[in-house]
C-alpha cells in the first residue's frame, strides 16, 4: 500500500516513512505549502489542511500537525510549535526555561487522512521533560531538547527512541491499524 504525505518537512515525512516501513506502508511525500488556520486546536488544524490538500491533489492523502506542550509555560508553544522552533530555536525555549523546576511536557500529533469522501483523525502523545541543554544531532525540531518519560536521553541523543516512543510514531500505529480495517 502506497500513502500520499501532504508536508512540506522533509524531516517529517522522512520519519513518517520509516515508521510505516514497519506495516508494509509506503509513503510518499506530497509537497505542499499551506497557511494554517489559528487554532487551539490540532484536529483543527489538521482537518482544515488535509482538506485543502485533498482539494489540491485530488487524491486520498493524510498530513500531521504536531506541537509541544510545556508545562511550566501554560502548554507553550502548543500549536504554535512550528512558528517557535523557526523564531527561537531550541535555545530560546531553553531560556525560557532557565531556573524553572517544572520541566514537564508532552508531544502531541494529530494526523487527518482524507479518503475522497470524509476525513478521519488519528492522536498520538508523549509525555517528558525539557532538557537543561540541547543534546544530540538526530531528528529535527526540538528532539535535542525532548527527553521521553523514563529514558535519560533526548530524542536527539537517540533518535530509534523517537520512532518507538513518539507522538508521532503513536499517532502512525492508530492510523495504521484503521488503515489496515479500510483494506
Amino acid at each position: 500500500m502506497e500513502l500520499l504525505f501532504a508536508t512540506s518537512n522533509r524531516g517529517k515525512a522522512k520519519e513518517a516513512a520509516e515508521i510505516f516501513k514497519k506495516y508494509g506502508i509506503t509513503v510518499k511525500r506530497f509537497q505542499f505549502e499551506h497557511n494554517e488556520i489559528r487554532s487551539e486546536s490540532l484536529d483543527e488544524i489538521a482537518a482544515e489542511a488535509v482538506s485543502a490538500a485533498y482539494a489540491e491533489c485530488q487524491t486520498p492523502v493524510f498530513v500531521e500537525d504536531s506541537g509541544l506542550f510545556i508545562h511550566a509555560l501554560s502548554g507553550f508553544p502548543g500549536p504554535y510549535s512550528a512558528w517557535v522552533q523557526k523564531k527561537l530555536g531550541n535555545e530560546g525555549v531553553l531560556r525560557l526555561m532557565k531556573g524553572v523546576a517544572d520541566r514537564s511536557a508532552r508531544f502531541e500529533a494529530s494526523i487527518a487522512f482524507h479518503d475522497g469522501k470524509s476525513v478521519r483523525t488519528f492522536h498520538g502523545a508523549c509525555t517528558g521533560t525539557i532538557a537543561d541543554s540541547a543534546r544530540g544531532t538526530g531528528g529535527f525540531g526540538y528532539d535535542p531538547i525532548f527527553v521521553p518519560e523514563g529514558q535519560k536521553q533526548t530524542f536527539g541523543e537517540r533518535i530509534e527512541l523517537k520512532n518507538n516512543l513518539s507522538h508521532r510514531y503513536k499517532a502512525i500505529l492508530e492510523f495504521s491499524t484503521a488503515l489496515a480495517s479500510m483494506r
